[in-house]
């Protein structure tokens, strides 16, 4: 499965227990930014992903942006300015 989200938008690697990724996801909401989320307990071999995006933590949030770039734990502000909304 390809995980790079289209233009404006994100993919957002949560859980379901994740006070930050429920955060952002009412600020992303709040703002009509697009996202797709995946839960890394439910999506097989999205943990590991996250791992590896992260030097082996599972740290939620994370993101990918359109670009393939990813980060952890973004602010709204820090999605806003990698999509130029």
């Amino acid at each position: 499965m390809q995980y790079t989200p289209e233009s404006g938008t994100i993919t957002m690697f949560s859980t379901i227990w994740c006070g930050y990724c429920k955060r952002l996801k009412k600020q992303l909401d709040a703002k009509g930014i697009g996202y797709t989320e995946i839960n890394i307990e439910e999506t097989p071999g999205t943990a590991e992903l996250v791992e590896k995006l992260n030097n082996g933590n599972q740290t939620v949030p994370t993101v990918i942006y359109p670009d393939g770039s990813a980060a952890t734990n973004p602010s709204l502000n820090d999605v806003m300015e990698k999509l130029a909304v």
